[in-house]
């Protein structure tokens, strides 16, 4: 169960899962009175001094569940924010992530969450404003909107810092990674270009986002955006918080969709990543899905079945390096065909354009006569409209 590997990764020992499907949930508690003295029971009997709902409660839920249960209680975005406050290591990260918990805890900062302004630590109490991971829920509304406008204004910096960044990167073809948390997209990274991205077994161990550059067998160089991975019922908060995040995702030309194909749940996960790269505005590129973890699967008869249903797809395993061969294959053909071919005759002086046509080019021919070259090529696009921008310049 999800929510049971979430609790897992924040630190918590689950001693108890409790299930309930309702028509609709109670507008005072979310469960109904009978789960609710199941609850209250299980909670005796385990000794448990917490409680995490899979859903996001209203402020008046959380303060009749308190009431009833006596216990701490943590919805499933709050529980999200806290492991990715245990998670943020740059700085940026955490900004984003306490921009976060500012807007989740905003509107439930009330006197009633006064007995937990003297816990010290704990899953649930990493809030706002002493940096991720630590809560100050006895900070007034003014206070909070004041540091909520101050965290803003410091990651529209950033952006604007960022986007300096992919204006010099704006001549590279550019892959960006996707999928869901815990997929293996870092792994996969680190097969494919050697780099040494931090790589754990547990949801959300990557929230920055990591660009390595990727050599193809035809000496072409691409960009390899590695971004925070994604899960169902992500907080909205954190969507807005790491959007300058994710738009380093938006400026791909190829979406690298990796998919655990050894999770039980793997098309689920597959559904969440699509209908958040539409909530996102970033789904129509091209996309190429990579069934990764195949050296766990037991039936590799789902892979035949895959690949019928998903004819622009790769099989790899990350930590073997099975499927790099044939992925970076795919991916060539796929950037091929987004490419723009040209033939140019280029004097030998106009050293600059030839240097910057092998290096960010794909130069299939090149033919002297006297001092002048007769070349062609194919590009990315960017690439190509500044080389025949140079090429203007040349002649002129």
């Amino acid at each position: 169960m999800e929510l049971t590997a979430l609790a897992e990764t924040a630190g918590a020992d689950v001693v108890a899962v409790l299930m309930q499907a309702l028509p609709a949930p109670n507008a005072a508690t979310v469960i109904g009175p009978g789960k609710l003295a199941e609850l209250k029971q299980t909670i005796d009997e385990t000794d448990a001094d917490l409680v995490i709902f899979d859903a996001d409660l209203t402020p008046g839920q959380m303060k009749n569940l308190l009431q009833k249960t006596e216990k701490k209680i943590v919805d499933r975005s709050s529980l999200i924010l806290d492991i990715f406050a245990r998670h943020a290591r740059t700085h940026e990260a955490q900004l984003q992530v306490e921009l976060a918990q500012m807007e989740y805890y905003l509107p439930r900062l009330t006197r009633q969450w006064t007995h937990l302004s003297r816990q010290e630590g704990g899953i649930g109490t990493r809030g706002p404003t002493r940096g991720p991971g630590e809560t100050q829920l006895e900070v007034d509304r003014r206070a909070v909107r004041k540091r909520i406008a101050y965290l803003r204004k410091k990651l529209d910096k950033i952006e604007q810092q960022r986007e300096t960044r992919r204006k010099i990167r704006q001549h590279y073809q550019k892959v960006a990674l996707v999928g869901y948390t815990n997929a293996g997209k870092s792994s996969l990274m680190n097969m494919l270009t050697d780099a040494n991205t931090f790589v754990e077994d547990r949801l959300f161990a990557t929230l920055d986002s990591t660009i390595r550059t990727l050599v193809l067998e035809d000496s072409r160089e691409v960009l390899l955006i590695d971004t925070v991975g994604f899960i169902k019922k992500l907080p909205t908060h954190l969507v807005a918080s790491f959007r300058s995040t994710l738009n380093e995702t938006a400026d791909a030309d190829i979406l690298m969709h990796v998919v655990d194909v050894s999770h039980p749940a793997f098309e689920e996960q597959i559904a969440v990543v699509l209908d958040i790269l539409g909530d996102l505005g970033i789904s129509g590129r091209p996309l190429l899905t990579v069934f990764n973890k195949i050296d766990r699967l037991k039936d590799r008869g789902l892979l035949t079945e895959l690949a019928e249903r998903y004819p622009q797809s790769v099989f790899t395993s990350a930590t073997s390096g099975m499927g790099s061969t044939a992925l970076r294959s795919e991916l060539r053909e796929i950037l091929s065909k987004s490419e723009k071919s040209g033939t140019l005759t280029v004097p030998a002086s106009a050293s600059r354009l030839l240097a910057y046509m092998h290096e960010k080019a794909v130069v299939t021919e090149i033919r002297w006569e006297g001092n002048t070259a007769r070349v062609t090529f194919r590009a990315a696009p960017d690439v190509y409209n500044k080389i025949m921008t140079m090429a203007k310049g040349v002649r002129e």
